[in-house]
């Protein structure tokens, strides 16, 4: 279905007497029930495959329990997902032309069901990572495809819309995954995480395959495949998101492992971008960064996505760590986020639709970047009421900043560029989590090593208020009959001291992510004015 046919300079009576019809400029109708159908069974889809990445979190105790693996093994029943997922997503621009988003995205979902299944059924952790791999393959395949087909396919007055139901979904489906995997695997057990999918996955299938008929793919492109700049992709990525996921807890370039990895990372990102520059028929195309707006939506697409991701990766662990809060009590304080965002959206959306986006950039970057900042003030007595306004605050404005940075990233590319530019848009999110979380982790082991060095320093016999605390707690030991009180009183005092440690570096990680927020408020400034909810531009990519 080309833009000429969905956007019409005539036939208004006849479509005004049809309600879910439009008059194309060949004469032909087109029947917005079905596109709203097709496009709603993507967006299931793409919320199933997103929900899958943090569906596990909750639960992998058991998982863990029920294949017999180690602490280390069971981390990569995430981390391969990811690796996997990142992998694909530059790819479906080039396979959707080739095949036409129809067969390209039930392909998928076949594969995500089939995969799925096979997960659930795992007997062994390697056979749970392989089928887990292949999973992620087919659900990073899943996920740019619908904003390329909510740009392209629907007229400009209602692109607005169908973005904030992308955004809704990036944002919503990793907050309420670990609260949905949870309730699934007490009420059933941790193997319906993946049986889930089946349902949900043949509605899909139903949806996209009956009315999902949205473009025509183009055989020719099979020929020529750029094999050369698929291996180097492949290599990059994979360097790239295994040092980001792993780096820390391997001490960085003290491993060699990571040290080479990311070497590796390096050249081959270097040659990657010189062969999709060069060759005739690059297989990920990067003409759109020639578009000053487009490179600015990346870089708060990034940004916005760091926050998202860092936020919902922050607040977890403090509560789990520092406050000992259950995974129903985690669960239940998290979804002050998903609320907020869910109940956001369409006035997100409308602000968005009435305003200049570099002026809801800066709104919602501000509003993200005010509400993490009260995280820096963190305390270890803070539960659901002192974080209920960071929450709230911050999901409103990350769902303002995403869908305002999404909206203007493509306002003035071609409608040909679109699905090029779905495909970066969504890679740079999920590498910019990816980074977030490694830049936040080694910021709460770092930090969190220098505030008990700091604290430590200041604890001595001079000081009273240290004296008079470790005298207290020598009394307790005694007055419990603990054999060695100064001893226990030793160990209680250093146990007190590396918990306010870790609060005042999740107060530093907080002041980090804060301070992206701002920058990313003042790199607004810098975009292309452009009018209230501009659609964009119907050319041709030169």
């Amino acid at each position: 279905m080309t833009e000429a046919a969905i956007h019409p300079d005539s036939g208004q009576a006849k479509a005004a007497a049809q309600p879910h019809a439009y008059m194309g400029a060949g004469g032909e109708a087109v029947d917005w029930m079905k596109i709203f159908l097709g496009f709603g069974g993507m967006v299931i889809g793409q919320f199933m495959a997103m929900l899958d990445i943090q569906i596990v979190a909750s639960s992998l105790v058991q998982i863990q329990a029920g294949i017999g693996a180690t602490a280390d093994e069971i981390s990569w029943v995430q981390t391969i997902y990811l690796l996997a997922e990142v992998v694909i997503m530059p790819l479906t621009a080039y396979l959707t032309k080739m095949w036409g988003t129809r067969s390209f995205y039930v392909i998928a979902v076949v594969g995500f069901i089939v995969t799925s299944v096979a997960v659930g059924l795992s007997s062994s952790v390697g056979m749970m990572i392989f089928f887990r791999a292949l999973q992620g393959v087919f659900a990073g395949a899943m996920i740019p495809p619908i904003f390329a087909t909510a740009m392209t396919v629907f007229p400009p007055d209602k692109r607005i819309t169908a973005n904030v139901i992308v955004g809704l979904i990036v944002t919503l489906a990793p907050t309420v995954g670990p609260t949905l995997g949870g309730h699934l695997t007490e009420a059933l057990n941790w193997r319906w995480l993946f049986f889930i999918n089946v349902p949900v996955g043949a509605l899909v299938i139903f949806l996209v395959g009956r009315y999902g008929d949205f473009d025509k793919g183009d055989p020719s492109l099979s020929k020529g495949i750029d094999w050369w700049g698929l291996g180097l992709m492949t290599v990059f990525l994979l360097s790239m998101q295994y040092v980001l996921e792993e780096g820390n807890d391997e001490g960085w370039f003290e491993a060699d492992l990571i040290l080479w990895l990311t070497v590796t990372a390096a050249l081959t990102g270097v040659a990657f971008i010189w062969r999709q520059l060069a060759y005739r028929q690059p297989i990920v195309s990067l003409t759109p960064f020639r578009d000053r707006n487009f490179t600015l939506g990346i870089i708060m697409t990034f940004i916005s996505g760091a926050s998202l991701f860092g936020g919902t990766f922050l607040l977890p662990i403090f509560l789990g760590q520092i406050r000992g809060f259950s995974s129903a009590e985690v669960g239940t304080t998290m979804l002050v986020s998903g609320l907020s965002m869910f109940l956001s959206a369409p006035l997100a959306g409308r602000l968005v639709r009435m305003v200049d986006a570099r002026i809801s950039m800066v709104v919602g970057f501000a509003l993200a970047a005010w509400a993490i900042q009260l995280g820096v003030r963190v305390t270890d007595e803070w539960g659901f009421r002192e974080f209920f306004v960071l929450q709230a605050v911050r999901g409103f404005g990350t769902m303002i900043a995403m869908i305002a940075s999404q909206q203007m990233a493509v306002s003035t590319l071609p409608v040909s560029a679109m699905k090029d530019a779905s495909g970066l848009i969504n890679l740079v999110r999920n590498v910019a989590g990816a980074i977030g979380l490694a830049l936040l982790s080694t910021i709460l082991t770092h930090q969190a090593a220098v505030h008990y060095a700091d604290l430590a320093s200041a604890v001595s016999i001079a000081n009273p208020q240290s004296t008079a605390m470790f005298d207290g707690l020598v009394q307790m030991m005694t007055a419990g009959g603990m054999a060695d009180p100064e001893g226990g009183a030793r160990k209680a005092f250093s146990m007190m001291m590396h918990r306010q440690a870790s609060t005042l570096s999740f107060g530093d990680a907080f002041g980090v992510l804060a301070m992206g927020c701002w920058v990313a408020a003042a790199l607004a400034f810098f975009a292309r004015p452009g009018r209230p909810g501009a659609a964009p531009a119907n050319t041709e990519a030169h």
